[in-house]
């Protein structure tokens, strides 16, 4: 049996979410749909927030990035998919494989930390509004998102790495739409014990991690909102947070539902369609979700279609 990085298969072939040509047929379009408007949604918001001076605070610095990663994160996927729905025989090489297990492990990472910088910057403004300026300043901005982008691309290469170190002498099918971590494990004809630890430990520290963080963050924005005497205070204090809390609430509801699932009724065919939610539809929701609940977006993006000459 072969050992180390060594393998007797060049690709995978990717089963992808169904077998029947109609419904491939609709799920090109339906998803085709979903993806055009997520890349659109979270490119636009992007140039927005760069190009008006009246989202040029921390918190739309770092919405921003959550737009980009949201854009990577799909994009790693999605095309390939899209196009593997036209194919009858859905190929992916090895390296190709390989490089999509690193992004997705990578801007997957980055999303959940920045979702927790997200709930830190949410704490500061609402704990001290008139030293947030001081206490977030661009500096500290750019090295948190610095050191995320970092630990993410770090905890996908070792990921990718210690995956692709098994041997794959057997079955190439992968049960999935796109190469993950666990249907390629479930491939592998060597020993996979380090690779299954490896997994739990480095998934399980960085989502209890991430949950602490933003736990730990709300429960003093409440203390903080709390001592707000006004209700108008409070009312305007919850409204920073609702679109911030909405993403979170879908991004770990979805996580949960994955991968909290008792080992007797896990199913991979399960974790493909929770996956198109959390690979496709999340990245399409985050900007819409932003854009739809924030006032300053909208007065921003008015302004800027107003210089236009668009309304």
């Amino acid at each position: 049996m072969a050992k180390g990085n060594h393998s007797s298969v060049s690709g995978f072939i990717l089963l992808g979410l169904t077998d029947n040509p109609e419904l491939q047929v609709i799920l090109f379009g339906v998803l085709l749909v979903v993806y055009l408007v997520s890349v659109t949604m979270n490119l636009g918001l992007i140039v927005l927030i760069h190009v008006s001076p009246l989202l040029h605070t921390p918190m739309y610095f770092f919405l921003s990035h959550l737009s980009f990663i949201d854009f990577c994160f799909t994009s790693s996927v999605t095309p390939n998919m899209l196009v593997n729905f036209m194919c009858v025989v859905k190929s992916i090489s090895f390296f190709a494989c390989a490089v999509q297990v690193c992004c997705f492990i990578t801007f997957a990472v980055c999303e959940m930390y920045l979702l927790s910088i997200m709930a830190y910057d949410r704490y500061v403004a609402i704990r001290n509004p008139l030293l947030y300026a001081i206490l977030m300043p661009r500096k500290l901005c750019v090295q948190m998102i610095a050191g995320m982008y970092i630990y993410g691309f770090t905890v996908g290469l070792v990921q990718t790495v210690a995956t692709f170190r098994l041997s794959f002498c057997g079955s190439k099918m992968v049960n999935h739409f796109y190469c993950d971590d666990v249907p390629l494990i479930a491939l592998a004809c060597s020993d996979t014990h380090v690779k299954e630890l490896m997994l739990f430990i480095i998934a399980g520290f960085n989502t209890l991690c991430s949950l602490v963080i933003v736990g730990t963050s709300y429960a003093f924005i409440i203390l903080a909102i709390l001592r707000i005497h006004s209700t108008a205070g409070r009312q305007k204090a919850f409204s920073t947070c609702a679109s911030h809390l909405t993403s979170i609430s879908i991004f770990y509801g979805t996580i949960s539902f994955m991968y909290l699932q008792p080992k007797s009724t896990h199913s991979l065919n399960r974790d493909k369609i929770s996956s198109v939610f959390y690979v496709i539809v999340i990245p399409m929701l985050n900007p819409l979700i932003y854009s739809l609940r924030n006032q300053e977006v909208k007065i921003a993006l008015k302004k800027i279609m107003q210089r236009m000459g668009l309304t």
